[in-house]
């Protein structure tokens, strides 16, 4: 068993549940990024761009499009869905798709979903609140 089905399993069973994290605690008692940054968490994405079926070239034009987007209309979090990279021969957009949050000057934080809305095939953002 893999670490990911291990946290599957995990999120499976304890979906919906709250527990007592005293370091999240700590982050909603302070202002600022910290706020910030617990509220994003637990925030639905703004916005969504599915990469099935793009090649690379064609992701990175649609992601560069996407981002710009998504900054000038104020989004806070958005969602790249590029798969899990099991049926193409192309490669697996997922680590293309890091690549380019990475190359992002206004993209920050990131990570993989949740199971039960895509996994290790989808990727939120939290966009910064001053873009360069």
């Amino acid at each position: 068993m893999s670490f990911g089905d291990i946290l599957d399993r995990w999120e499976k069973q304890y979906a919906g549940n709250e527990f007592y994290d005293k370091d999240a605690a700590l982050s909603r008692e302070k202002n600022g990024a910290g706020s910030r940054r617990y509220r994003l968490h637990r925030k639905k994405a703004d916005a969504f761009i599915d990469l099935h079926g793009l090649n690379r070239d064609e992701a990175w034009t649609a992601l560069e499009a996407f981002f710009e987007n998504s900054r000038k209309n104020g989004f806070e979090k958005i969602l790249i869905i590029h798969g899990k990279g099991n049926h193409s021969d192309e490669g697996k957009l997922r680590d293309f798709s890091r690549r380019f949050i990475e190359s992002c000057s206004f993209a920050g934080e990131s990570g993989y979903s949740p199971a039960r809305e895509g996994g290790r095939g989808a990727t939120w953002v939290f966009l910064k609140e001053a873009a360069c």
